[in-house]
């Protein structure tokens, strides 16, 4: 099974961070989060990932470039002008890096790839967001739902401690430290889909949030896999921050490959 990471867009609202490389470039611990992304699948034995490039792709395929040489000890003869390696830390990775266009909105980077994948099922993620997903889980419940697609459905927490008010009352008997924000399910990327919604989209375009999973869920193609666990975005520095806090605690609770 192929993994698709979208890592193409502009990343504005971390702006401190994306001016000089794509957000899923951003370091968590050192790492980039697309690392991170990559090391949570490669857990559940899926290593072939398409990552759909656009602005400043370039950083991407540099990083990719010198992965090998990056995690291995190395001997360098330089009369001889060769290279000598002795230990190979690299992931068991295969990484296909398509330019998708720089102004390309989701749908039409998803619509781009669809030579690379074949007609087989493949996963989908955004290439910003980290959790504790069970891939194998998930997969699972996509071959048995008998859909084109299914997205992770997640609840976050609230920003702020919340608590109940009933009248007039001014005793609070409930408080919760920053409570998971109640009945509300968002779309939290790591998507499995069946080459058929290729056909839910146009063109460049097409946002896959919107024309297409309307689409998808009107005919009855569209399922939700509930998370119940871990799960944060890096839509802003103050969560680029919050995930390098928890990095550095030593209890990241996306960090399954070593559970």
């Amino acid at each position: 099974m192929k993994v698709v990471i979208l890592a193409g867009g502009y990343g504005t609202r971390i702006s401190e961070e994306t001016g000089v490389r794509p957000k899923p470039m951003v370091e968590i611990g050192g790492k980039p989060i697309l690392w991170h992304i990559m090391k949570i699948y490669s857990h559940y034995g899926v290593n072939d990932f398409i990552i759909c490039l656009g602005y400043k792709g370039e950083v991407i395929k540099d990083y990719f470039a010198n992965y090998h040489l990056d995690n291995a000890d190395v001997t360098f003869n330089l009369a001889e002008h060769s290279l000598e390696v002795h230990k190979n830390g690299a992931e068991n990775w295969k990484v296909t890096l398509v330019d998708t266009g720089s102004d390309t909105l989701t749908g039409g980077r998803i619509k781009r790839i669809k030579n690379y994948v074949g007609g087989e099922t493949f996963c989908l993620t955004y290439g910003d967001g980290v959790g504790d997903i069970n891939i194998k889980r998930l997969v699972d419940f996509h071959s048995k739902q008998k859909v084109l697609a299914t997205l992770t459905a997640v609840q976050v927490p609230s920003r702020f401690g919340g608590f109940t008010l009933k009248g007039t009352q001014t005793k609070i008997t409930d408080f919760r430290e920053k409570p998971k924000i109640d009945s509300t399910w968002i779309n939290g990327g790591f998507f499995v889909l069946d080459p058929g919604i290729f056909d839910y989209i146009e063109g460049d375009q097409t946002v896959w949030e919107q024309e297409p999973m309307i689409a998808l869920s009107r005919d009855g193609q569209l399922t939700a896999f509930r998370h119940e666990g871990y799960w944060q975005n890096m839509d802003t520095l103050r969560d680029k921050n919050l995930l390098e806090e928890i990095w550095k605690s030593g209890q990241a609770p996306w960090k399954v490959w070593e559970k």
